[in-house]
């Protein structure tokens, strides 16, 4: 995840500038691509906030996750309110940011939302975040984990 958002900038709810290199190292990674504008995602957001708040915030030692919002919603203020309102204590790249186009080419979105689970390199684990939390809940992280190849302290 490092190389994906080498010479990024990435911003937490705050709005407060955070650096991939330290926030990302030695984590999975979920790709978050979504909008305020879209019902599914909507529907899904409040799942993820339960999932990560769950895995994250409860869990100590925290798991080894993060999320980055992607946004597709057609403005600045558009994604700040759905990101304030109904997004967890995770991270978003800038709405400005072009590389969002790349990075949807890249893991092949086509249609929102979408959760790719990737490795710290970038690879992917599954493209199918948001299924396997609906069906698996928090038992997909072990499995995540185990693929991820990073150094791990997570405890169940």
């Amino acid at each position: 995840m490092v190389e994906v958002f080498s010479g990024r900038t990435l911003l937490n709810k705050d709005g407060d500038i955070i650096d991939p290199e330290e926030a990302l190292r030695n984590k999975v990674v979920g790709l978050y691509f979504s909008a305020g504008w879209c019902p599914p995602c909507r529907d899904f957001t409040p799942i993820l906030c339960d999932f990560y708040t769950e895995l994250v915030e409860e869990n100590d030692p925290p798991a080894q996750f993060e999320i980055v919002f992607i946004s597709s919603d057609k403005s600045t203020e558009d994604m700040v309110e759905y990101y304030h309102d109904m997004h967890g204590d995770w991270l978003a790249l800038p709405w400005h940011d072009q590389y969002k186009h790349d990075l949807k080419k890249k893991y092949n979105i086509t249609a929102v939302p979408k959760l790719v689970i990737v490795k710290e390199n970038g690879a992917v684990i599954t493209d199918k975040g948001r299924k396997q939390i609906r069906d698996k809940g928090l038992a997909c992280f072990r499995n995540w984990l185990e693929v991820a190849e990073i150094f791990q302290n997570f405890k169940e």
